[in-house]
């Protein structure tokens, strides 16, 4: 089991800091309902998002930003054995609620905007289902960018706002009535599920998004759907 959680940075905007008590006030339900709302098919996602982080990934450690329940954080100890893992989220009960997935993983309480790392310190960086939380996903971006090493590799594993009719009423159907109502049904908890919904609504698209990683000042962007667009995956490369 990791150690204890070291805080640092996370106080952050008005935005943040109402983000942030969400997500710990609702840590001891947010896995179940992980499951039951993704049929597990989140699991697959995830080692989908470590394939794409493993393809030329330089020497160096590894963070896991927007790490939540350490769910990726653990997946990704487990791949690289022999890699150091940095895991750190702004809602510290989240965590905690997670640490015993981890062996070893320093876990830190900081905002993804601004993370307490020197420049060029890190081979790869992740970021699943936080992206869209951010108060400024583009200072998201432009702090990763920062963080990694030349070479270093960002992947980003999100619920994008989709482009094809189909997909715009699944989202629309999901973001407006399962997620609430199962939100409400498991944790007690309907607005903070009402938010999760609207944020994936005016989330950017995947082609808004290549934009903006191009325009921060990513070398190399490709990105791929999940589950016939569910969820979509970016793979970011730094020069």
């Amino acid at each position: 089991m990791a150690g204890l959680v070291s805080e640092v940075g996370a106080r952050g905007t008005e935005h943040a800091v109402a983000v942030r008590s969400m997500f710990d006030r609702i840590s001891p339900t947010y896995d179940l309902l992980n499951r039951l709302m993704s049929a597990g098919i989140d699991k697959r996602w995830r080692q989908r998002a470590i394939d794409r982080l493993s393809v030329r990934l330089p020497d160096g450690p590894v963070l896991d930003s927007c790490a939540g329940t350490l769910d990726l954080a653990a997946a990704i100890e487990a791949r690289f054995g022999d890699r150091k893992v940095i895991a750190a989220d702004f809602a510290r009960e989240m965590l905690v609620r997670g640490r015993g997935k981890v062996l070893r993983a320093p876990l830190v309480v900081g905002d993804a905007m601004h993370l307490p790392l020197k420049s060029g310190s890190l081979a790869g960086m992740t970021c699943a289902f936080g992206m869209r939380n951010l108060a400024s996903p583009e200072q998201g971006l432009r702090e990763a960018l920062r963080l990694l090493k030349p070479g270093g590799v960002f992947v980003v594993l999100e619920f994008y706002r989709p482009s094809t009719f189909f997909m715009k009423l699944f989202h629309a159907v999901y973001a407006r009535f399962v997620l609430p109502g199962m939100g409400t049904l498991i944790s007690r908890d309907r607005e903070a599920y009402a938010y999760l919904a609207r944020s994936m609504q005016g989330f950017y698209s995947r082609a808004e998004f290549t934009t903006l990683a191009h325009r921060v000042g990513f070398k190399e962007v490709s990105s791929e759907d999940l589950s016939f667009g569910i969820a979509s995956l970016f793979r970011l490369v730094k020069e």
